[in-house]
């Protein structure tokens, strides 16, 4: 358990709550990482925490907040570095009861999680000019094209794109094309297509329904991720997972929001449900489906909502709320 910082410690509580109520038993190994563990332990990640997931192999992890410009690396891509965590899986799909510009969205947005330009290779050339590699691997290429594909096969999903600017970067991302071309042809029961990068969102936001899962390079991941989140009501509502051969970790999505740390006024929605897919990963699916079930019956009720979805209610309520439901189910 990685709580985070902000209100990191306020949504972890609220998760933790009703992951215990799932009947489900945890024994949690808590650590800080950031600002916080670099001022207990003199460490932004600690040799204990990465010894902590290495023997688990499953971590849950609350908003950590990176600089930006300046000041310490991200937790989160030293972490998926270390682990090799090269699948960035993200579910986007809507709540009931919340009104959207697109009601019905389901879409799995699958990114590469280790190479490119988002793992911050940079260096300065000479004073003024600075320079950032991206790195695209057939390795690193054909490994997430294949999780995609074996994904899609194993749910029932029907139709992959490749989103991809090869127009431009001919090498980079013609080789991660390349790659997911010759995964597709293992697969003839999937549509494969491909879109460039900016015409894609713009077609995410005129016509959702058109896509089914989303095959991204990091950095391309990390932008249509959240613009997809968009559809469905926001970064609060959408679950993360980090995956690799050995290990696992669960994230909420959203930032730190230090402007209303401490004030039970934070939404747990994107935690609680990246917490539902850790649930499937171990194979807890009775747990997963009670966990579910509660947190949309608290949706489609509508009385017990955080103020970022139009309700009153704070971080505690709703996780009372939530429990209440599981209550109340067979």
């Amino acid at each position: 358990m990685i709580p985070g910082d902000g209100i990191g410690p306020e949504v972890t509580q609220a998760v933790v709550r009703i992951l215990d109520a799932t009947g489900v038993k945890f024994e949690w190994e808590r650590y800080a990482a950031g600002a916080e563990a670099f001022e207990l332990h003199g460490e932004y990640i600690p040799a204990a925490l990465y010894e902590s997931i290495t023997r688990n192999r499953v971590a849950l992890k609350g908003p950590v907040t990176t600089p930006i410009g300046g000041g310490f690396k991200s937790i989160n891509v030293a972490l998926r570095k270390k682990f090799d965590l090269y699948a960035n899986f993200r579910p986007i799909r809507n709540l009931p009861g919340l009104e959207t510009k697109w009601p019905g969205v389901n879409l799995i947005v699958v990114r590469e999680n280790t190479e490119g330009e988002y793992v911050g290779l940079e260096h300065e050339v000479v004073p003024g000019v600075v320079e950032s590699i991206k790195v695209v691997s057939e390795k690193g290429s054909t490994r997430i094209a294949r999780f995609a594909f074996e994904y899609a096969r194993k749910h029932g999903r029907r139709k992959i794109h490749s989103i991809h600017k090869a127009n431009i970067m001919k090498l980079s991302d013609g080789l991660f094309l390349r790659c997911a071309r010759q995964v597709a042809e293992e697969f003839p029961d999937i549509a494969y297509g491909e879109h460039i990068i900016d015409n894609t969102c713009m077609q995410l936001v005129m016509n959702p329904y058109q896509y089914d899962v989303l095959l991204l390079e990091n950095l391309y991941g990390d932008i249509v991720s959240d613009l997809c989140a968009g559809l469905v009501g926001g970064l609060g509502l959408a679950p993360g997972a980090n995956l690799g051969a050995e290990c696992a970790i669960f994230e909420a999505v959203h930032g730190s929001a230090p402007d209303i740390a401490g004030k039970d006024l934070a939404n747990p929605t994107s935690l609680l449900l990246s917490a539902i897919l850790m649930l499937r990963h171990l194979d807890e699916e009775a747990a997963a489906e009670k966990a579910e079930k509660a947190l949309e019956t608290v949706y489609a009720e509508r009385k017990a909502l955080t103020r970022d979805v139009g309700g009153a209610a704070g971080t505690s309520q709703f996780a009372d709320a939530v429990l209440a439901a599981m209550g109340s189910l067979p």
